[in-house]
């Protein structure tokens, strides 16, 4: 049995609750139908990719009163029954032959479509590891172990999904490509800081600003290795994603429908209710997370932040950070955040805070992210843990395990990306 404090059960809980308004704001039912186009003339096909996909199809099978055909790609253990849209589960982050073999099915369904047919496309975070078809002249093998490799140097969304975008046969605009003359409609939730559509799922049907040499660039920039065929590949007109502006997506239109700042803002006015102030830092938070989270510490060292009212104050933050993985151990980056968020607060009396993916999944383990508390430190040395070894090879998920700290809620079945809390309380008692 852990040990717990049980004068934390009111942060704790607040905290929970914080994290949960953040993710109802996301979920698809809440917000799908004031976005959805008028029926086409012709036939509408709706497919789709991402964590909130089977959410997605879901909220539109309640409200669509016409006829369709669809197939939408979710990670494993995302699957939620649908009454007419097909659901595949396929790998993620690292793809898989069931996500090749749905995209392809996918790109075959809008190569069929015609100038009076609908594409509707339902797209969230993760789908680009989900579409995963390799452009001719790679395969899925290499497109794995270049996966590995970025996911693990610390690059960033935007970073990755570049080099992904130049390897795919229906990533980075080429999917509205494949459709037209079609009319393509995008409904999207964002899991990437500032929201470029280009950016999440690695934009299928969006225009590409980036390159082959942004992307050759990204390669080099962290030494990620690559095949003769793939360094080939990058240099040849194949590789290249159709530009904004162009002809054949001229009929793409899209909606993002779910933010991290609206989850954010959701957050926030439940922590007003309380009578918290909350200082909202925003969305787009990045970098690698021990870094961050000593970023912050310094904000509270340094600010002190006490209400000029006497309330008690609420730090919230979004966005995406990063792990340079140099460990075997077990977690994600809103674990990593809030271990060294730990260490470096040094056990700051009347402080705690919660860090969770909105997915529900933080990395390599079961857990959407984890809570500390102002005697986190004391806990775990009284289990003769120590932090600063456990973020050394990674293990932050393992920690906050041994001490009964987790937050688990399982798939969540949206993603806006990370959400983070630090409650400054004046006083407890």
């Amino acid at each position: 049995m852990t040990e717990q404090s049980l004068t934390d059960a009111a942060p704790r809980a607040l905290l929970r609750a914080l994290f949960d308004a953040a993710v109802a704001r996301a979920d698809p039912a809440q917000v799908l139908a004031d976005y959805l186009p008028p029926a086409p003339k012709g036939r509408i096909a709706v497919v789709g990719a991402g964590k909130a996909g089977a959410s997605m199809a879901q909220a539109f099978e309640q409200v669509w009163s016409g006829t369709f055909q669809g197939l939408v790609l979710v990670p494993y253990g995302y699957q939620r029954p649908c009454r007419d849209i097909e659901i595949i589960e396929a790998g993620h982050p690292i793809p898989d032959a069931a996500g090749q073999a749905g995209a392809q099915r996918i790109l075959t369904l809008a190569h069929s479509l015609g100038s009076d047919d609908l594409l509707l496309c339902l797209l969230s975070g993760g789908g680009s590891a989900l579409l995963s078809l390799p452009l001719p002249g790679t395969c899925l093998k290499e497109k794995q172990a270049i996966t590995r490799q970025l996911l693990s140097c610390g690059a960033t969304i935007h970073e990755i999904n570049t080099v992904r975008k130049h390897l795919s046969a229906i990533k980075g605009g080429r999917l509205a490509q494949a459709a037209y003359p079609a009319r393509t409609t995008s409904l999207v939730i964002s899991d990437v800081p500032g929201d470029d559509p280009a950016t999440i799922a690695s934009g299928p049907t969006t225009g590409d600003s980036t390159t082959c040499a942004h992307a050759r660039a990204v390669l080099a920039r962290y030494q990620i290795n690559i095949s003769p065929t793939i360094s080939t590949l990058l240099q040849s007109d194949a590789a290249e994603s159709p530009a904004a502006g162009e002809l054949q997506l001229s009929r793409s239109a899209l909606s993002i429908i779910g933010t991290a700042a609206d989850a954010l803002a959701a957050a926030g006015a439940l922590a007003v209710s309380q009578g918290f102030d909350v200082i909202n830092r925003g969305d787009r938070e990045e970098g690698i997370a021990r870094e961050l989270a000593r970023i912050h510490a310094q904000l509270l060292h340094t600010s002190h932040p006490a209400s000029a009212h006497g309330r008690n104050t609420l730090f919230l933050s979004g966005g995406e950070t990063t792990v340079a993985v140099r460990g075997a151990g077990k977690g994600g980056r809103n674990q990593e955040y809030l271990l060294a968020l730990a260490i470096e607060l040094g056990g700051r009396a009347n402080t705690f805070a919660i860090a969770c993916d909105t997915d529900g999944i933080d990395g390599a383990s079961d857990a959407a992210g984890a809570i500390i508390t102002p005697d986190s430190l004391a806990r775990a040395a009284r289990l003769g843990i120590d932090p600063h070894a456990y973020l050394a090879r990674n293990d932050a998920g393992v920690f906050f395990e041994k001490l009964g700290d987790t937050i688990v809620t399982g798939p969540t079945y949206t993603n806006v990306n990370d959400f983070r809390a630090i409650a400054c309380f004046q006083r407890r008692g």
